[in-house]
């Protein structure tokens, strides 16, 4: 959302210039109604005795003005061009505008919005989200769209779902340019490839009422005749002993089509986090949970003004850290970083390549201390609080997460099966994570951890930090951790990813492999 709040400032623009277009046209329709006005009077007095008329020199003079001179300067006015400065502006504005991908990620975004908080197509086209400020509905054609491009991509299960929602809204009468027979024909054929044959041919056959000369339509459903009666021959010849369900069967009892599982193990418990619905702490585990003043082992410069440090939880050890950036820095890292933004990218395990991923949508900039004295200055404060130094640390990365802005669950350091993650680095691996929330999140964007049910919710100013390595230098992959989509709002974070090399005093190996 970083710079598409430059979006609503270039659209803002395009109204003002699409006003000023409309207040041009309408001076000149009102020119030349005035004109066709004046003309009808004089011609209607002039045709009910043309020669009476003529008998007169100076309407003869005048005749033959007006249709010499003063009608070649009405056409001048008909064909004068008051588009120019509309269009030029626009041609401007459109080289930022976003592109068909994007229109496809933003659906993509409210698809994956609707999944993991568990939205149903309704709530989403009313606009009934926690925390909104503003409301925003969704019309049949906008739901259309969503449907569209979910079977684009070979997605029916949420074509099924979106296709339904403009079918319900356009039968409670809402205006649109959207026809019902093109809703029913994508939603018949998603239907279809659920395998319920049945819900598909009473589909087609409300398409076909609404228009017989549907040729897809009465092919599709000569089809789906043949295939039910095939399925229907293949149930008599089986025992009764032997019968199993037929996919049809499968789909209707069940009341609703499932959710396809994909690619990701935990993704229930990680969604389940995401919506605040994750495995609680025991009591016996809360006790055990601390706030406490940290100096940073006595670091000279927080014996004076030491940071409040709450436990976050206990094994693995996570605190937060509060005030730790003021709202001036923060407006001020967002300003460096937002022209640089750009989509994140992850490290390819196998050729440490970077590039971009479906899992990880997010924008990001990595900001250097020579960029302004506040960079630095953030750095060394987290030098001070972890006691880890930042000259082996990667740049101070920010990312801005919009629109379902997320990252799926993943690991912060390079596994044994991916030694060469950070061999251009020559710093070794990631040892530890500081993540600084620059921004409240009205709803979603917590971080949490699948693996022992952790979710950290935003609070501007805090941060938190744990490690990724045990002492011995092995990964701890009980902090596989991820980004929950942003439900409502925008999130800001900054992160310091400190490494292996120049540590090795400073966090000591333990006395076994898990210290």
């Amino acid at each position: 959302l970083g710079q598409m709040t430059d979006l609503i400032y270039a659209e803002k623009d395009l109204v003002q210039s699409l006003k000023e277009y409309i207040r041009a046209e309408e001076n000149k329709l009102s020119q030349i109604k005035s004109w066709a006005e004046k003309m009808d009077a004089l011609t209607s007095k002039s045709t009910s005795d043309p020669e009476g008329y003529l008998a007169h020199p100076v309407n003869a003079y005048k005749l033959v003005k007006r249709l010499n001179t003063d009608w070649l300067e009405l056409e001048n006015l008909v064909l004068q061009d008051t588009t120019h400065g509309f269009i030029a502006n626009l041609t401007i504005q459109r080289q930022f505008f976003p592109t068909e991908e994007d229109e496809t990620g933003a659906a993509k975004a409210l698809m994956r919005l609707q999944d993991t908080y568990k939205l149903d197509p309704e709530t989403l086209s009313r606009g009934n989200l926690p925390g909104a400020k503003y409301r925003s509905t969704l019309t049949v054609g906008d739901c259309f769209g969503m449907g569209k491009t979910a079977y684009n991509d070979g997605d029916y299960y949420h074509t099924v779902l979106w296709m339904e929602q403009a079918l319900k809204q356009h039968d409670e009468g809402e205006e649109t340019a959207v026809s019902k027979v093109e809703i029913l024909d994508y939603l018949s054929y998603a239907v279809f490839q659920f395998g319920d044959l049945h819900r598909a041919m009473e589909l087609t056959r409300r398409l076909i009422s609404l228009d017989s000369t549907h040729e897809r339509a009465g092919s599709n459903l000569r089809y789906f005749e043949k295939l039910l009666e095939k399925e229907r021959e293949e149930k008599e010849r089986e025992k009764p002993v032997n019968r199993t369900r037929t996919t049809t069967e499968a789909v209707v009892q069940s009341g609703a089509y499932e959710r396809p599982l994909d690619y990701l193990p935990e993704r229930d418990i990680y969604e389940a986090l995401c919506r605040g619905e994750g495995v609680k702490m025991t009591p016996r585990r809360q006790k055990r949970l601390f706030c406490r003043y940290h100096d940073g082992n006595r670091n000279p410069h927080l014996l004076i003004a030491p940071f409040k440090e709450e436990d976050e939880w206990d094994s693995p050890h996570i605190v937060r850290y509060y005030e730790v950036m003021s709202d001036e820095e923060i407006e001020k890292i967002k300003q460096l970083a937002k022209p640089r933004l750009a989509r994140a990218t992850v490290r390819d395990p196998k050729t440490g390549v970077l590039t971009v991923a479906s899992y990880r949508v997010s924008k990001s900039s990595w900001l250097e201390e020579d960029d302004d004295p506040v960079v630095a200055k953030v750095n060394q404060r987290m030098q001070q609080i972890t006691g880890l130094t930042v000259k082996t640390a990667e740049l101070l990365q920010v990312a801005n997460y919009g629109m379902g802005g997320q990252y799926e669950p993943h690991f912060d350091f390079s596994r044994k099966d991916e030694p060469d993650a950070f061999k251009r680095l020559g710093t070794g691996n990631r040892v530890a994570t500081f993540l600084n929330y620059m921004s409240d999140v009205e709803a979603g964007g917590a971080t949490v951890f699948p693996d022992f049910g952790a979710a950290i919710w935003p609070k501007k100013g805090t941060a938190v930090f744990w490690y990724n390595l045990f002492r011995s230098g092995e990964g701890d992959y009980r902090t596989r951790h991820a980004a929950c989509p942003v439900l409502v709002g925008c999130k800001w974070v900054s992160n310091k990813w400190f490494h292996e090399r120049g540590n090795e005093f400073l966090r000591p190996c333990g006395r076994t492999e898990v210290d």
